[in-house]
């Protein structure tokens, strides 16, 4: 059976085993105790518990979320279950303060057909369907791009700055993609 993860903006993806490591990981990072072995323990129990109790192949990120904050917050790390929660309240608030606006800063006021609100499912559908990058992949790229548009700190960001992050992070990802396909032979 393969699992498949409904996530917030409708999409739909193969559930990752590694992915849910890396937000326990992330989590118990936030409360400065970085325990690997307990977050792939954690993992372990989210993974089980999808694969064999459930009786459906869909799972919400919703839904995993909630899975996720219960395991911590069962296993005496509530802090971290809390911090968590916190981390993505105040990403999904960063995502909707930010405009993504045609041409630079300076041009403002942006006319409302030139601006629109960050969306990371754009970039990934761009990759996907122009670029006919793997959509995995596509999503790490838009998650990097993410990071840094949001780490900006900026009420609008101009596209053209969107569009040099893609290109950049596109072209890195790639690279690294042909070494490790180059070192496995």
């Amino acid at each position: 059976m393969h699992l498949k993860v409904i996530k917030a903006d409708g999409s739909v993806e193969e559930y990752l085993h590694t992915k849910v490591i890396g937000t326990f990981g992330n989590a118990l990072a936030l409360v400065d105790d970085a325990n690997i072995f307990a977050a792939e323990q954690f993992a372990e129990a989210v993974t089980f518990f999808l694969y064999e109790k459930r009786q459906t192949q869909r799972v919400t990120s919703e839904e995993i979320h909630l899975m996720m904050q219960a395991v911590l917050s069962a296993t005496g790390y509530g802090h971290a279950a809390v911090a968590l929660n916190e981390h993505r309240l105040n990403r999904k608030l960063r995502r909707n303060r930010v405009e993504v606006v045609d041409g630079g800063i300076e041009d403002s006021p942006a006319p409302e057909s030139g601006s629109s609100r960050w969306d990371k499912a754009k970039i990934v559908r761009r990759l996907v369907k122009l670029e006919k990058i793997d959509r995995q992949i596509a999503r790490a790229i838009a998650g990097g791009v993410e990071e840094k548009a949001l780490n900006l700190n900026m009420a609008k960001v101009p596209g053209s700055l969107v569009e040099q992050l893609v290109l950049a992070d596109t072209s890195a990802m790639l690279a690294a993609q042909k070494q490790l396909q180059t070192v496995a032979g």
